[in-house]
C-alpha cells in the first residue's frame, strides 16, 4: 500500500455534541432542551434512555481533554449547548453556563488544541418551541443573540465558529419524519423550520463578523451523493428531488442567494413560500470563511411507478413528496447504522464543492462508523472502524490531489455518545465509554488515529 502524506499544517482533530456527551441537564441553571422533552416522551428513544447523564463530560472534561492530547489531535470541535446559556432561550444569560464553557476552552487551549465552536446541535431550548420553535422567525433572531453573546465571552480564544450542524436533520428529521426533536411530522412545517435555520445562519454570522473579535464563520451541512439506480427518467428523476432537498437547497441558498427552483415547485404542493420575506436570500448568503462537511454515506435511488404504501409504524419520509423514491442498496457494505459505505462519494462530494460551489477552505467536520463493539480483555479491536477511517482519509486525500482546498479532519467522535433516536444502542467513537463506570478506554482505532496523526499520512 502506498503512503498518503497529508499537507504541512493539515488540521487533525475529533468532534463531539452537548447533548450527546455533557449530561448535567439540570445543572447550574441549565433550561430544558426539545431533546429533553422528547426523551420524556415514551418510544421516542429506542432504548428508553435519555441525556440526563450521557458521558458526564460536564464533570469529566478535564480528562476527555487529556484523551485528545494524548491522540495527539490539534483541534476539537464542540458544541455549546443554547439552554446552558439562555435557558428560557432569550432573556437573561446563565453566568455559570458560560463559565462551564469557559473553563472548557481554556484547558483545550492548555493542551494545545484549537477549540471549534458549534453554536447548535440541535439542542433548541424548550421555551423557544413553545412558541413554535424553528418554524417561528423569531427563533432566527433569538440564535444571533444567542450568537452574540457566546462570543463576546469566548471570542478572545475561539476563532473559528459553526453557527449550524446539520440543517437538513434538524428541520426534515425533527419536522417532518418525527423522528428528531421536536417530533413533528408536517411537511410545510418542515419546509418552513428549514428556511428559518438558514436564516439563523446568516444573522448569526452577521452578529459573529460583527462582533469586537476577528471570527472565521462557518456552517456544517450534512451533504451525500446521490445517483440514479439507472438512466430511467423515473430514477433519474428520483436522484435530481433527493439531491436537491438534501444538498442544493442549502448549498445554493448560501452560496448563490437563491432556492433550486425545481425543489420550490416540488415543495408548492406543501408550501407557497410565503414566509421568506425581502431580503432573507441575500442575508442567507452572508459571507462565510469556511465550509464543514458532515460525510457518512451516499444514496442510490430509483423511481417507483407509485408511492410505496407505508409500513404499519414506519415513520413518513423526512425528503418530503418522495413516497415513490426508493433508496436500494449498491452492493456495498454497510456499518451497524446500515449506511452503506462509499468512500469514493466523499472525493466527489468535496470536488463537486469546490467545483460548483466555492473556493472556500473546507473542513471534513465529522466522518465516522457505528459497529458491533466487542470487550475483550478490557480492549476494543474494531478493525472495521479503522478500516472506514483508511478508506475515508484516502479519499479525502484523492479530493486533494484534485486540488480541493482541503484543510482538515474531525473523526467523528472522539467517544461512544447518546446517538439521539437510537439512545445509547450504536457506538461511533474511537474511545469506548461504559455507561455504567464511565469510564473511557481508547479503541484500537483511536490509536490507529494517533498514528496517522503522528505520521501525518495514511
Amino acid at each position: 500500500m502506498s503512503t498518503r502524506q497529508f499537507p504541512e499544517g493539515f488540521v487533525w482533530g475529533a468532534a463531539t455534541a452537548s447533548f450527546q456527551i455533557e449530561g448535567a441537564s439540570t445543572e447550574d441553571g441549565r433550561g430544558p432542551s426539545i431533546w429533553d422533552t422528547l426523551c420524556a416522551k415514551p418510544g421516542a428513544i429506542l432504548d428508553g434512555s435519555d441525556g440526563t447523564v450521557a458521558c458526564d463530560h460536564y464533570h469529566r472534561w478535564e480528562s476527555d481533554l487529556d484523551l485528545l492530547r494524548d491522540l495527539g489531535l490539534s483541534a476539537y470541535r464542540f458544541s455549546i449547548a443554547w439552554p446552558r446559556i439562555k435557558p428560557q432561550g432569550n432573556g437573561t444569560v446563565e453566568e455559570r453556563g458560560l463559565a462551564f464553557y469557559d473553563r472548557l476552552v481554556d484547558g483545550m487551549l492548555e493542551r494545545g488544541i484549537e477549540p471549534n465552536a458549534t453554536l447548535y446541535h440541535w439542542d433548541l431550548p424548550q421555551a423557544l418551541e413553545d412558541k413554535g420553535g424553528w418554524t417561528n422567525r423569531d427563533t432566527a433572531y433569538r440564535f444571533a443573540e444567542y450568537a452574540a453573546v457566546v462570543q463576546h465571552r469566548l471570542g478572545d480564544r475561539v476563532k473559528k465558529w459553526a453557527t449550524l450542524n446539520e440543517p437538513w436533520c434538524s428541520a426534515f428529521l425533527g419536522y417532518a419524519s418525527g423522528e428528531h426533536a421536536p417530533g413533528l411530522t408536517d411537511p410545510a412545517k418542515a419546509v418552513t423550520a428549514a428556511h428559518h435555520l438558514l436564516l439563523a445562519h446568516g444573522l448569526a454570522a452577521q452578529a459573529l463578523h460583527g462582533g469586537r473579535r476577528p471570527a472565521e464563520v462557518g456552517i456544517v451541512p450534512n451533504l451525500y451523493r446521490v445517483r440514479p439506480a439507472s438512466g430511467s427518467a423515473a430514477d433519474l428523476d428520483a436522484a435530481r428531488r433527493i439531491d436537491g432537498q438534501q444538498n442544493r437547497w442549502y448549498l445554493d441558498a448560501l452560496f448563490t442567494g437563491e432556492y433550486p427552483a425545481d425543489i420550490v415547485e416540488d415543495y408548492a404542493r406543501f408550501t407557497d413560500m410565503s414566509f421568506v420575506q425581502d431580503g432573507d436570500l441575500e442575508t442567507i448568503a452572508t459571507r462565510i470563511d469556511w465550509l464543514g462537511v458532515n460525510y457518512y454515506s451516499s444514496f442510490v435511488v430509483r423511481g417507483l411507478d407509485a408511492p410505496a404504501p407505508r409500513a404499519e409504524g414506519a415513520r413518513p419520509t423526512p425528503w418530503i413528496g418522495t413516497e415513490d423514491v426508493e433508496i436500494v442498496p449498491n452492493g456495498r457494505p454497510v456499518t451497524a447504522m446500515g449506511w452503506d459505505i462509499e468512500p469514493a462519494g466523499l472525493t466527489d462530494t468535496l470536488v463537486r464543492l469546490s467545483t460548483e460551489y466555492t473556493p472556500l477552505p473546507l473542513f471534513i467536520t465529522e466522518n465516522g462508523s457505528a459497529w458491533e463493539d466487542v470487550v475483550v480483555d478490557g480492549q476494543v479491536h474494531d478493525p472495521e472502524r479503522i478500516d472506514y477511517l483508511e478508506q475515508h482519509l484516502a479519499a479525502a486525500h484523492d479530493a486533494l490531489g484534485a486540488g480541493v482546498n482541503l484543510r482538515g479532519y474531525y473523526a467523528w467522535s472522539l467517544m461512544d455518545n447518546f446517538e439521539w433516536a437510537w439512545g445509547y444502542e450504536k457506538r461511533f467513537g474511537i474511545v469506548r465509554v461504559d455507561y455504567d463506570t464511565q469510564e473511557r478506554t481508547p479503541k484500537d482505532s483511536a490509536r490507529r488515529y494517533a498514528e496517522i496523526v503522528r505520521s501525518n499520512s495514511v
